[in-house]
């Protein structure tokens, strides 16, 4: 009897300590202040897959293989590791063949996973391509931006650095990058030059001579972009009416350039047998060997054709 009453005034007093410390009351500070900030925790697949993903680097990176040029991913503006880019090719490669197998075609399916590895650089270059465009239609905008910059009397880097906080990407990006690399103790003639380089933009690299020159002899720069941007605006006009005239071409060229391999890729689909001594055989091997280095010639020859220099 003496043993459960002591328990139990053991248990009661658990519970008025417990209601005491729980009571609702003033704190000295909030909840927020006296707990650490918690990060979410990943769950287990979340963190085996970024602990592959780092070990893949690191073979990479030892091995310097890379799946994508790291400077064309750079001019791509795409901030993704050669392991991420490994990972997609691979698993595009799986879907590849997994598409041909549920196709009824096993060559079908060897054909996409060929093609899987292709497909990063083909997304880069588009993205690269995309990109200078981009900067090439903003080019005007930007010089309005310096010339108004050096007219309210900022220096011409700090007119850059106000043009990169006003223009849209890539523009942006570039212009801060040259204040970064000028900050950095780079020459800004220098940094200008890699950026129309990066951008493949020969209008750029009139806006850079045009700085240096002045920064050597002296003059009002605000009136020397004004007249580079009356010019580059001159040249766009040109341009856009010489890309409207081959803009047929242009098309008629991706047309012969995928027809072949929408029919080829058509045919095994529809009928696979049909095509299957194509990749059995030698004598198949053999025509899509001469295949491929005819295409390869054609697509030279179309692309010298309708690519106009001016």
């Amino acid at each position: 009897m003496e043993v459960m009453l002591g328990c139990g005034l053991i248990l009661a007093g658990g519970l008025v300590a417990a209601v005491l410390a729980l009571r609702p009351g003033h704190r000295a500070l909030p909840v927020s202040r006296r707990r650490p900030a918690v990060v979410a925790s990943q769950g287990a697949f979340s963190r085996a897959a970024a602990g592959f993903a780092d070990t893949l680097q690191e073979w990479i990176s030892k091995r310097r293989f890379h799946v994508v040029s790291p400077e064309l991913l750079d001019v791509a503006g795409l901030h993704v590791r050669q392991a991420e880019l490994l990972i997609w090719v691979i698993a595009g490669m799986a879907v590849g063949v997994a598409l041909g197998l549920l196709g009824g075609s096993l060559a079908l399916g060897l054909l996409l996973a060929v093609i899987a590895p292709l497909a990063p650089q083909l997304v880069v270059r588009f993205r690269i391509s995309g990109r200078r465009k981009r900067f090439d239609g903003q080019l005007a905008d930007t010089l309005n931006l310096l010339a108004g910059g050096l007219r309210a009397g900022h220096s011409i880097l700090r007119a850059i650095d106000a043009a990169a906080a006003e223009s849209p990407q890539p523009t942006a990006h570039e212009m801060r990058r040259v204040v970064h690399e000028t900050a950095l103790g780079r020459d800004l003639l220098a940094s200008l030059e890699d950026t129309s380089s990066r951008m493949d933009n020969q209008d750029f690299v009139w806006v850079a001579q045009a700085i240096q020159i002045n920064r050597e002899v002296g003059g009002n720069l605000a009136d020397v972009l004004d007249q580079v941007n009356e010019t580059i605006r001159e040249r766009g006009e040109i341009k856009g009416h010489i890309s409207a005239l081959a803009a047929e071409g242009k098309f008629s060229a991706y047309i012969l350039m995928a027809l072949p391999v929408g029919i080829v890729m058509l045919l095994m689909m529809v009928n696979p047998s049909y095509m299957t001594p194509m990749f059995t055989s030698p004598l198949g091997w053999a025509m899509i060997a001469a295949s491929v280095v005819l295409m390869a010639i054609g697509a030279f020859w179309l692309r010298k054709i309708i690519t106009i220099k001016f």
